[in-house]
């Protein structure tokens, strides 16, 4: 039976290069069973709230799980608490703050949507400003060379836990893999209408 912490390293390994460089060391950091940092991230009632509804719009529920029912926003507070830099918690903060000015929990499932659209586009500008703001030193380790003292863009950071929460979790796994167990040698199914194409 394959485990979190294996899930999570496959499921790295299957995204590739899609997950960006905090991301990868929050993965690594967790793995070891590290905690990254002291200082305290606690999200208040109104921003679990506005991290769930987001998360839910990411992976929302249909036939399959949810975020919210797999347990994302949960995994999400706990990975940006023990693994995440304080650059990548002052950018999370920033973009709940964000949505709270919108008031983005007192608008319906289209607006809320069109919030999310806008904060996308605007957010593919903000990660060209993040790239440029990175140096390379000698170790290979990204220092950060903007006084702004943020990291990764609240809006790739969510998606990025969104993701790895979901396909990380038992319901998530379930609800998009199907499993075939191989006793012996390797033989791919035949797939039947309507089947899950992916096996683990």
């Amino acid at each position: 039976m394959l485990n979190r912490r294996e899930a999570v390293s496959r499921i790295a390994m299957m995204l590739g290069g899609t997950l960006s460089a905090p991301t990868l060391f929050a993965m690594q950091t967790k793995e070891a069973g590290q905690k990254l940092t002291a200082d305290a991230f606690v999200l208040s009632q109104s921003q679990k709230q506005i991290v769930a509804a987001v998360a839910e719009h990411i992976i929302p529920k249909t036939d399959t799980a949810g975020a919210i029912e797999a347990g994302v926003p949960a995994f999400i507070e706990l990975m940006l608490a023990d693994c995440y830099h304080k650059p990548e918690h002052n950018s999370f903060l920033k973009g709940l703050a964000d949505l709270e000015k919108a008031k983005f929990l007192s608008q319906n499932h289209d607006g809320q949507v069109a919030v999310l659209t806008l904060l996308e586009s605007n957010t593919k500008e903000l990660m060209k400003g993040y790239q440029l703001s990175k140096v390379k030193v000698g170790d290979n380790l990204d220092k950060e060379a903007s006084a702004s003292n943020l990291g990764l863009p609240f809006w790739r950071l969510m998606k990025e836990l969104t993701l790895l929460g979901y396909y990380t979790s038992e319901k998530g796994i379930a609800g998009a893999f199907i499993y075939e167990p191989i006793p012996g040698k390797f033989e791919a199914i035949k797939i039947k209408p309507g089947q899950k194409s992916y096996q683990y």
